[in-house]
């Protein structure tokens, strides 16, 4: 067990001081590893679970540590937290257990002189665990919050004002379950009772979701990657907000696609299997290892439609014909998919300031390539209008060549904010998905 808090602190760590993304964080660290599968989970519950109450956790250790904890060393400060997680919140680890496991990474970690240090902090933690409280919610609501949700107070403000008291309640409140993992069918490889029996028959639960063609949810999967069905290509991992999308862009069977911020590639994946892979579907990045990752995904799903290039969105090279659809997804703030990447909330507020400029001057350049009575489709991973509604709305204000292009949302599927019938904002507590936003437009 020791090697599995072992592995999570090295994840803990790299993430501190790389900014890496947890998820890619987490894998690369686990095979380092090699644990066992059991050790494996408990490591990943640790090092997510971290990361998410990383605020809660701070006060808490706070209440017994002289010295602050932006004082301490990365390995001291991860350490504690790393023990006061499982003192907290893994009922099934002996108190006593975390804290001697915490002294014995300590010790390992250059933290020797500080192993007395940790275990006086944590074993007053586990006597008073009983007693702890947060500020005051009547004296201090906003305080209150930000501890309760571990979520920075600068964040829940934005979302307060955004969407108003309840609705950010409902999104603080989601920000602890665990996402499910959807994929997508690949259609092109069979129709979907054919492809729901091959993964049934690796032992592997699959339930549909009707609302969205090809669209199913994994239950208890362990690797995905290593399922013969994966690497036959009958399935990609895809959020159902990008399938949505994807769907939400309407390509036909021999249309003319881009996609210019392609990376990974899902949406590029999902369009060229609406299109049946008739067509051509040109997938682009900016950074030659993502474009590699859209090749070898195309390649695994047999989507020979689609041509995946380097490419800058932004500031390209030479110019491209016009198509008939075209998607920009541009870079964002992600603050749609903290359930998946919950590192994203302790970026630091400025970090956004430059976003929305960035996002609208993409989008503008974007718009060039579409043809005439052409389709263009902005959409984000975040929740923040500024990157998402403001943009759609200033791009119409400055290119009267585009005019808004209703979007048909599927049957059961309803708004969660008031927004024009062009735009459609997708939160987790009311469309079960990340968080997203879509906008539609048409060139006249």
């Amino acid at each position: 067990m020791a090697d599995a808090r072992a592995a999570a602190l090295a994840a803990l760590l790299h993430v501190d001081e790389n900014e890496g993304f947890s998820n890619l964080v987490l894998d690369k660290t686990l095979a380092r590893f090699a644990l066992e599968p059991r050790d494996a989970a408990l490591a990943s519950a640790i090092f997510y679970g971290v990361l998410e109450r990383r605020l809660t956790l701070d006060y808490y250790i706070g209440q017994f540590a002289r010295t602050p904890i932006h004082k301490m060393t990365p390995q001291v400060r991860e350490i504690l937290r790393i023990g006061a997680y499982q003192i907290l919140y893994l009922e099934k680890i002996p108190p006593s257990a975390a804290v001697n496991v915490a002294v014995e990474l300590a010790k390992q970690n250059k933290a020797v002189k500080a192993s007395g240090f940790i275990n006086a902090v944590l074993r007053n933690l586990v006597r008073s665990r009983e007693k702890l409280q947060l500020p005051d919610e009547k004296e201090n609501p906003l305080r209150h919050l930000s501890l309760k949700y571990s979520c920075p107070e600068w964040l829940i403000s934005l979302w307060q004002k955004a969407y108003g008291p309840q609705c950010t309640g409902l999104l603080l409140d989601s920000l602890s379950e665990h996402p499910p993992i959807y994929i997508r069918l690949n259609n092109t490889k069979g129709d979907e009772e054919y492809l729901l029996r091959r993964m049934m028959e690796e032992n592997v639960k699959v339930n549909t979701i009707t609302w969205i063609p090809h669209a199913a949810v994994l239950e208890a999967s362990g690797s995905v990657s290593s399922l013969d069905s994966f690497q036959e290509g009958l399935f990609h991992v895809q959020d159902l907000s990008s399938q949505l999308c994807a769907t939400l862009l309407e390509a036909k069977p021999g249309e003319r696609v881009l996609d210019v911020c392609a990376a990974p590639g899902g949406k590029t994946f999902t369009i060229a299997e609406q299109m049946e892979n008739s067509g051509e579907v040109l997938a682009f990045d900016q950074y030659k290892g993502k474009v590699r990752l859209i090749r070898e995904g195309a390649k695994r799903l047999g989507l020979t439609c689609i041509h995946a290039e380097l490419r800058d969105a932004l500031r390209p090279e030479k110019p491209l014909e016009c198509a008939d659809r075209v998607l920009c997804d541009a870079p964002c703030s992600g603050l749609g998919i903290l359930r998946r990447k919950p590192e994203i909330r302790y970026k630091s507020p400025s970090a956004l300031d430059s976003l929305p400029d960035l996002q609208y001057r993409i989008l503008s350049k974007t718009s060039e390539l579409v043809k005439s009575g052409g389709v263009l489709l902005y959409s984000t991973c975040t929740l923040n209008p500024a990157e998402n509604g403001e943009v759609a709305r200033r791009f119409l204000e400055e290119h009267p060549d585009f005019a808004p292009r209703a979007l048909s949302l599927p049957q059961g599927m309803r708004r969660a904010i008031e927004e024009p019938e062009n735009e459609w904002t997708l939160m987790p507590h009311v469309h079960g998905t990340d968080g997203f936003f879509v906008a539609s437009f048409q060139r006249l």
